[in-house]
């Protein structure tokens, strides 16, 4: 890995909430595009939170959060991991990145479900640093 690409630890405001899709995100996709708009936005993602696995990180002082979760709907044959950014106060975006994908009818072909994870989560991470830099 390029030295401009290694992981150093997140900033101190940011947690990682695992657990379960904070509800900010469907406020925060809710003020940038309709309630039924919203509910169709990434597969679902927003409205049911049934899709793992997902890493998250939230700031409670900024009111800002970054997800990595599954974007495609689960019955297409190529399946995704996007990027989403809630900024500080406002705001909804999909960070675009490189295509963290796999193949379900292929678990063993590479890249796998987990090696696509862990790839959009280290990308993930490094947006988080770098963002931090202008926030």
């Amino acid at each position: 890995m390029p030295h401009w690409q290694e992981l150093h630890p997140l900033p101190a405001p940011w947690q990682r909430r695992d657990d379960g899709i904070l509800p900010l995100w469907w406020e925060r996709l809710c003020s940038v595009t309709s309630a039924q708009s919203a509910a169709l936005y990434a597969a679902g993602l927003f409205t049911e939170d049934r899709r793992r696995p997902i890493a998250q990180w939230f700031n409670p002082a900024a009111n800002s959060a970054l997800l990595v979760a599954p974007e495609t709907s689960p019955e297409w044959p190529v399946q995704r991991f996007g990027i989403f950014y809630a900024p500080p106060g406002a705001g909804f975006t999909r960070v675009h990145s490189a295509a963290h994908e796999w193949h379900p009818k292929e678990p063993r072909t590479p890249p796998t479900e987990q090696e696509a994870f862990e790839a959009a989560v280290a990308e993930a991470a490094r947006f988080l640093q770098v963002e931090m830099d202008f926030v």
